[in-house]
């Protein structure tokens, strides 16, 4: 088949889901309602060109105007993988289906995990629990300055983080700790997502996490629509945490982005490049900053500037590009507690020809992403997942 378009522009708003799934009871997140509670929290979100898009189109959500002649086509989408984690959902949009879920550590991590990695590093640890990147530093970087032992901690999702004072333990060290225990940490026994270097500078009080940041991830159980993208000499341009994410299969370039804004502008440069392929964004501020700590104001503020630079994007793209706007899963920021919720995400479908976006069936899978890429590229399809696109192009 001849492709349909060139250049597919894939944007993953990390957590911003749409109201809660079928299957919400089961995960404790009866009435979760990522957009629906913060847009309530704000009185209206002010985000009127994701409206012209088609998000209130959807459903309504406080604000935002249902479009008229909505400029793309529009759902959403249901997981239908066993969890509600970043991998999970990443993984599920490029076409596999997660039956076990990643275990999480909500009374930190077991002894013997900590005596390995004791044995390994040669370093002590301080911590292990739960809490927030920031406050912990605040609690034990002082101490950590003074011992050298590593503050280990988690988070709702399957991580586990290492934060080291840049001047105690030098990036490359802290780097091959992270290597090390993600070398014992790929079994079923533990089946931790993502290990993370979480370096910082300053003084007690005024302490700073750094953009040195780097995630050791598990390697996807099974070959995603990027690999086969990637064998087939397309381009897959990675920004964000999305190389990390999949382990850096499948990708040919990564461009590394230090927040939302960062993400946004460099992905808006990279829109420039004459490339044939991918090129996949994931904005984490949503989920990490504001989903986590339960800051339903600064969420909204930052689903407003997204939007604010959205008309960038629309004004560059190609009569032969793809925009594709999602979610990974949801963070409601007023329910209860600081984990992940279970909810459908937004699938916007936008491209030049479109004369008036029309509602799409609810997507079964994530995967119907994937299965739409693949289609496109002509490339392997995975097992899992259904093509929209003789829909989109309608």
């Amino acid at each position: 088949m001849q492709n349909s378009f060139k250049r597919i522009f894939l944007v993953v708003m990390d957590s911003v889901g749409i109201g809660e799934a079928p299957d919400a009871a089961e995960f404790d997140d009866k009435g979760a309602d990522t957009l629906g509670h913060i847009a309530e929290h704000m009185n209206g979100l002010n985000m009127p060109t994701i409206g012209k898009l088609g998000l209130s189109n959807i459903r309504n959500i406080k604000g935002i105007e249902e479009a008229k002649q909505p400029l793309a086509h529009y759902t959403k989408m249901q997981e239908a993988s066993n969890g509600k984690d970043t991998m999970t959902g990443h993984w599920e949009i490029m076409g596999l289906h997660i039956d076990q879920p990643f275990q999480t550590f909500p009374e930190g991590f077991p002894d013997d995990l900590l005596d390995q990695i004791k044995e390994a590093t040669n370093r002590g640890i301080l911590g292990n629990k739960p809490a927030s990147g920031t406050e912990i530093l605040d609690e034990l970087g002082e101490k950590h300055m003074e011992t050298g032992d590593l503050i280990v901690y988690t988070s709702a999702d399957s991580v586990l983080q290492i934060a080291a004072h840049e001047d105690v333990v030098p990036i490359d060290e802290l780097y091959e700790i992270c290597e090390k225990i993600r070398s014992f940490t790929m079994n079923d026994q533990y089946m931790i997502g993502r290990i993370i270097a979480r370096p910082f500078v300053g003084k007690p009080g005024a302490f700073e996490r750094t953009s040195n940041r780097h995630d050791y991830a598990l390697k996807p159980f099974g070959r995603t629509v990027m690999n086969a993208l990637e064998d087939a000499d397309y381009d897959v341009v990675a920004l964000g945490k999305i190389s990390d994410i999949y382990d850096g299969e499948g990708v040919t370039e990564t461009i590394r982005t230090d927040d939302n804004d960062d993400g946004m502008e460099k992905f808006i440069q990279s829109m420039d490049k004459d490339f044939h392929g991918l090129n996949f964004l994931n904005l984490v501020d949503f989920d990490a900053k504001y989903g986590h700590r339960r800051d339903p104001q600064g969420y909204g503020e930052a689903l407003e500037t997204f939007d604010k630079r959205l008309p960038e994007v629309l004004d560059k793209l190609r009569e032969d590009d793809l925009l594709i706007i999602t979610a990974d899963h949801g963070n409601d920021p007023i329910h209860h507690g600081t984990d992940h919720t279970r909810e459908y995400v937004p699938l916007l479908v936008h491209h030049k020809a479109i004369k008036e976006g029309k509602e799409l069936p609810i997507r079964k899978t994530f995967a119907d992403i994937g299965a739409t890429i693949a289609d496109n590229f002509d490339v392997d399809r995975p097992d899992y997942g259904t093509s929209f696109l003789d829909d989109v192009n309608k």
